[in-house]
């Protein structure tokens, strides 16, 4: 690679990051570590866990120990698992004891929270007690609480405190904690009294208390709400932290911006995988075994394969009719296709609703009745279009009357199971994504091929 194409490289960000990572792989290649301990240190610490996190395991300890100490920290806590794994296992007692005290609590723990019992029990005996004594008290909440994603390090004051204290505590104290842009105010019991960020601080008189000042309307989770829920508020409010207290309204810890966004994109991934019927994993795509991927694929499939012999058993027991009027089978797919996917998107909407906030259980009659309203214009729409299509094409009057009307019927029960379904799951606690397409989809194929049955049975003459 020449000098040229090297400096384009390092100093236009734009490049494919895939360029990038080849390039920091030949230089470790070729045993430049002079270079790529350079490049290393005016690189972005999420980058840099990239592309460790592309080295084979013996070669991610090598690397990690290039970095600065000051950037040490910042970089572990955003490698995958594996790596952390890695680092941690060829760490010396003094190098892991040396990361750990840079590491922030909520990183500490969410590393010790995936790793084997043996390592968590080394790591926690090179820790500071104070340190080891946080982090033990936040992994014994309940998993995906805020207690268990909150971190410790915050800023605190006291509300009799003037602007200028306030601003030299700050100064002194704040280099070691995960936020200081909102700082909170505690009683010598630690109740939350009120929250005030730097901007007030530094656009305030140095002789102002910070009692008169703050913004005592705080809003706040308390240990044991859902983590999702703390996600959304941040979503909401445009929040970089929320405070976390116990039951007493004790301050004992805040949760941050970049865990909320984690909270998110984990909790979107999970619903991805329950909305197309795939068991969860944590593992990225690319480093998922074949075993893996079947085997979080496999329940679902069972499941909905065994569901479908009943839209066999329907068909069976319609036999005479088919046999009479064998155009009819013609439109079966279509008909549960267009139902299928009618349910697919008015499960998808309310899902989205519900998860942003928009919609909430006490709305399933309001939004019912709009879905039902909205399944009568559709299946208006399509049951008229496919009216005219089978009376000019098929010349049969009596099989485009039947098919539009079961049009009708099937997307109009599509839009009141599809909307229905994930709120009632939301009611008795169960993920509303489990109810999304590929368990809509199967109950309306049975309602629409009942429905499609009946009606011609109904209304063909000879049947």
């Amino acid at each position: 690679m020449d000098e040229q194409l090297q400096t384009q490289l390092y100093e236009n960000r734009k490049y494919d990051d895939r360029e990038y990572i080849l390039y920091l792989t030949e230089l470790l290649e070729l045993q430049n570590f002079a270079k790529l301990r350079a490049e290393l240190e005016d690189d972005n610490e999420v980058d840099i866990a990239n592309f460790l996190d592309t080295l084979s395991d013996d070669k991610v300890a090598l690397v990690f120990r290039m970095l600065p100490k000051d950037m040490g920290a910042e970089v572990f806590a955003h490698l995958s698992t594996e790596a952390q794994y890695n680092v941690a296992l060829a760490f010396s007692d003094v190098e892991t004891s040396q990361l750990l005290e840079e590491l922030f609590v909520d990183d500490a723990v969410d590393f010790l929270e995936e790793m084997p019992a043996n390592l968590v029990t080394r790591v926690l005996r090179l820790t500071s007690s104070q340190k080891r004594t946080t982090i033990n008290r936040i992994l014994q909440y309940p998993e995906n609480s805020a207690g268990s994603i909150m971190t410790t390090e915050y800023i605190s004051f006291h509300k009799d405190m003037t602007v200028g204290q306030s601003l030299e505590y700050l100064r002194r104290y704040g280099h070691n904690k995960e936020m200081i842009y909102t700082c909170y105010v505690t009683n010598p019991s630690r109740i939350l009294e009120g929250v005030i960020s730097v901007k007030t601080l530094l656009l305030s008189e140095d002789r102002e208390i910070i009692g008169d000042i703050m913004e005592t309307d705080v809003i706040k989770v308390n240990t044991a709400d859902d983590q999702e829920d703390v996600a959304l508020l941040f979503h909401k409010y445009d929040f970089l932290a929320v405070p976390v207290v116990d039951k007493e309204n004790r301050l004992v810890g805040i949760v941050t911006v970049d865990d909320a966004v984690d909270i998110i994109q984990a909790e979107t991934t999970e619903d991805f995988a329950k909305m197309a019927a795939v068991g969860p994993s944590e593992i990225p795509y690319m480093k998922s075994s074949v075993w893996e991927m079947g085997r979080n694929r496999i329940v679902w499939l069972l499941i909905l394969m065994v569901s479908a012999i009943f839209s066999g058993l329907i068909i069976q027991n319609y036999e005479s009719t088919l046999l009479l009027y064998p155009l009819l089978f013609s439109f079966v797919p279509m008909l549960t296709a267009t139902g299928g996917n009618v349910g697919a998107q008015s499960s998808t909407l309310i899902i989205r609703g519900m998860a942003v906030g928009d919609v909430n259980i006490r709305d399933i009659g309001k939004v019912i009745w709009k879905e039902f309203r909205t399944g009568i214009l559709l299946g208006l729409t399509l049951g008229a279009i496919n009216f005219l299509r089978i009376a000019i094409i098929y010349d049969d009057l009596m099989i485009a009357i039947v098919l539009s009307i079961s049009m009708l019927f099937t997307v109009l029960i599509a839009a009141v199971i599809g909307s229905s379904l994930p709120m009632f799951a939301k009611a008795l606690n169960i993920d509303p994504a489990i109810m999304a397409t590929p368990l809509i989809t199967t109950l309306v194929d049975l309602s629409a091929l009942t429905v499609y049955f009946l009606i011609a049975t109904a209304l063909l003459p000879g049947l």
